[in-house]
């Protein structure tokens, strides 16, 4: 189901002229449509996704604007391509490739295969330290010794140590005392 898409007779006229007279760019706007009315025209457009940016400040008509005009698009500029620079591109990405998988393997703990490592002197080496003590540790010893707030430490066991880690932790918390982490 297609849905159809009104435009006011301003924004017709806009998209029609920039279609017909300027390659798509928008630049004309009637005598009428001043100031903070193109811009709010301009917004209307670009929320519709009619139109789009170049990265500056100029304004083209969207594939979805010519249909929403029943126009054809433009057919794009037919292009010969470079020897030189197709070779250049491939020799780019493979080289690309070769530099992604090393830096794969570096990240990856001798000896565990598939899991990534973590560094020895880190917050994060330390913490699981720390937990794997025979009395684990609490959140506040944690924060003591990282300079983390609580709620970066509980995240950290969520996300960090049980997701990305695969780490299993443990809690228990005594009468009156503070709830003491482990890894099991």
């Amino acid at each position: 189901m297609t849905t159809r898409i009104t435009l006011s007779t301003t924004q017709y006229d806009i998209i029609e002229h920039a279609i017909d007279q300027t390659n798509g760019q928008i630049v004309w706007f009637p005598d009428n449509v001043k100031g903070g009315a193109r811009h709010k025209v301009i917004q209307g457009l670009f929320n519709k996704a009619l139109i789009t940016r170049d990265g500056q400040d100029n304004y083209f008509v969207a594939a979805e604007g010519y249909m929403a005009l029943g126009r054809d698009l433009p057919a794009p500029a037919t292009t010969h391509p470079d020897l030189e620079v197709e070779a250049a591109v491939s020799a780019a990405e493979a080289n690309w490739a070769q530099e992604k998988q090393a830096a794969a393997q570096r990240l990856l703990k001798v000896g565990v295969a598939g899991k990534p490592r973590t560094r020895e002197h880190s917050k994060q080496a330390t913490v699981i330290q720390m937990l794997q003590r025979p009395e684990g540790a609490t959140i506040s010893q944690i924060c003591e010794a990282t300079g983390w707030q609580a709620h970066t430490v509980r995240g950290t066991f969520a996300g960090a140590f049980k997701k990305k880690l695969g780490l299993n932790l443990t809690s228990d918390k005594a009468n009156g005392g503070e709830r003491t982490y482990r890894i099991i």
